[in-house]
């Protein structure tokens, strides 16, 4: 699926990828059948420790006790492991990270798209956020997040 707003009502799909962080330990693996019966936010982001991700990250972090009742969380983007437990030790993030290097997740939830920087096209992860019930449909599918605004509009979404 190209268009993530395509998802909205539909099954998510499937994916099983390494994680780290939350109860998760190193070498572990997550699938979205795994979640089954549960509200799961994936949110989509472009890169570890940049500017914008700190803070939609931070804010998941500082809003965790509003959040963490609601829904399983997982923040999902293409760097590697290594770079995630860096991330989540350095911001104290109580959520687990989705490593997607093979751009599989990315690319089946339509959020690896073209961007452009300076003039400069390249391919990226949009930051985006689906939210999937624990019947594995998708809820609802949040586009184009502002970092600031992210943890009101998945408080929202969830209800």
């Amino acid at each position: 699926m190209n268009d993530t707003t395509e998802l909205t009502g539909k099954k998510a799909p499937a994916f099983k990828a390494p994680v780290i962080g939350g109860s998760y330990e190193e070498g572990a693996t997550v699938s979205l059948a795994d979640l089954r019966g549960q509200m799961v936010v994936l949110y989509f982001y472009p890169k570890d420790d940049t500017p914008g991700c700190t803070a939609q990250a931070c804010a998941l972090r500082d809003g965790w006790s509003r959040i963490r009742k609601k829904a399983a969380v997982f923040g999902v983007s293409v760097d590697p492991l290594k770079s995630h437990a860096k991330f989540i030790k350095k911001h104290g993030l109580p959520f687990p990270l989705i490593s997607d290097e093979t751009k599989e997740i990315v690319q089946a939830y339509g959020v690896w798209v073209e961007k452009s920087m300076y003039g400069r096209k390249y391919m990226g992860t949009e930051r985006s956020t689906v939210i999937i019930g624990p019947d594995g449909k998708v809820k609802a599918v949040l586009r184009k997040v502002q970092p600031a605004e992210h943890l009101d509009l998945v408080l929202q979404a969830l209800g």
